[in-house]
């Protein structure tokens, strides 16, 4: 970096860093106690005495907060492991699920050699994390502006990027606020690789450089082509009761949504009988509750867990099979889009070659929507409006094909994002 490209950087204020510490104390508790972020304390605080910490050169850290972002990660690893075969990979998350998924997803492809935990943003916690996994290279992921960690990085050398960058215009009067206190963070990334044109006009209004700032599209894209297996899940089907039924999956719904799809269900079932229905609720602890409604409803219901009859409702609540039971749909609505939640993955069931059904409310991921809607994708207002499109298609069975191979083509042609964010960051290896 030459000095006079950019003025100095002023560093963290002693206000922000103060707050940091003050704000730690404060969730210490919650920290220690709650259920997702609980494991791994000692390596949050940067304490790797008899932890393995794997050799071997050049080092990458690649962080992904929960286990969906660790996901998007794989394509990447798997492009750096195919770039540089000996490269050492490291793992960081935020939530205890997420270093399960990168255990389960990377160490036993030998894409991972160290999986572990994002440390707290302190300083003391980020230079300790820094000395002992010596990385070459620092990935973050979306938004994932970690002060202090940044600043530790920065001021040890190490090369950071960020991948799936994203910055979303509501936030932009924040991150000037942030940036009042701890400086301008963007300036300090090596390669700034955004998923869009507007989110990288957002980074270089915010003062990123402009010949840091890449538009290379989202990996997430390219982590369907992973996680959707090759053919449909026979046994499965079995294990469902299924024979030659259609079946509608509703996929990580919320509280508020189930109800409603019930009964859109119920009125559909009156008219074509056999169609059956699977709900997956986005939290399986709400799998009992969802149950109990399909029953106060008049529909006999079952859980996945349970076996031994066929049912008209099956509630999933089991981990990991979501994706196989979408490539058994016949449609699919995803869920999160008609509460406040804003959405949820609308790309893994069209990668399946599913039509894709989803309500209005999809602002975290509008980027699938851009590439979905009019290509397999069907948004639609409310029940009411999701009852009347559901009635159409049934009764077209040819169109249901049609739509679901335009969803499959359309995901296909947004996939790439992956090699381009590995090249950048191999060209920041030493």
């Amino acid at each position: 970096m030459n000095p006079e490209d950019e003025p100095p950087d002023p560093g963290i204020s002693w206000i922000a860093t103060a707050a940091a510490y003050l704000l730690f104390w404060l969730l210490l508790p919650f920290l220690l106690l709650h259920p997702k972020v609980r494991q791994g304390v000692r390596r949050r605080l940067g304490l790797y005495d008899g932890v393995a910490v794997p050799s071997g050169s050049p080092r990458i850290w690649l962080h992904g907060a929960s286990a969906g972002d660790v996901l998007g990660l794989v394509p990447i690893v798997r492009e750096l492991k195919a770039l540089f075969p000996k490269t050492c990979i490291i793992i960081s998350s935020i939530t205890d699920s997420g270093a399960a998924m990168a255990q389960q997803k990377l160490v036993p492809q030998g894409l991972a050699d160290l999986v572990t935990f994002l440390p707290y943003d302190l300083p003391g916690a980020c230079r300790r994390t820094l000395l002992a996994l010596r990385p070459d290279v620092l990935v973050l992921e979306y938004t994932e502006l970690w002060p202090q960690l940044i600043d530790a990085a920065f001021n040890a050398g190490v090369k950071l990027a960020l991948t799936n960058g994203r910055l979303r215009p509501r936030n932009v009067r924040r991150y000037r606020i942030l940036f009042f206190f701890v400086g301008n963070l963007l300036t300090k990334f090596d390669v700034l690789m955004m998923r869009a044109d507007e989110e990288a006009e957002r980074a270089l209004a915010l003062g990123a450089k402009r010949g840091r700032v890449q538009v290379t599209g989202n990996t997430k894209f390219d982590a369907l082509a992973v996680s959707v297996p090759p053919t449909p899940d026979e046994s499965l089907r079995t294990a469902l009761g299924l024979g030659k039924e259609r079946l509608w999956v509703c996929g990580s719904t919320h509280e508020g949504e189930e109800g409603a799809l019930l009964k859109v269900f119920a009125a559909l079932r009156r008219e074509h009988p056999d169609l059956r229905l699977l709900i997956a609720p986005r939290y399986i602890e709400r799998a009992g509750r969802v149950l109990a409604l399909a029953r106060a409803l008049g529909l006999e219901a079952r859980l996945r867990s349970q076996t031994g009859w066929p049912a008209p409702v099956i509630v999933l609540d089991t981990i990991g099979e979501l994706v196989r039971v979408y490539q058994l749909a016949t449609m699919v609505f995803v869920g999160g889009s008609f509460g406040r939640r804003g959405g949820q993955n609308i790309l893994e069931p069209a990668a399946c070659g599913k039509p894709v059904l989803f309500g209005p409310r999809m602002e975290n991921f509008a980027d699938s929507v851009q590439v979905l809607v009019g290509r397999g994708g069907l948004q639609v207002k409310d029940p009411v409006a999701l009852l009347q499109l559901m009635r159409d298609l049934l009764a077209r069975p040819d169109e249901i094909l049609k739509l679901g191979e335009l969803a499959r083509e359309a995901v296909s042609s947004v996939r790439g994002a992956s090699l381009r964010d590995a090249r950048l960051i191999a060209d920041l290896l030493p």
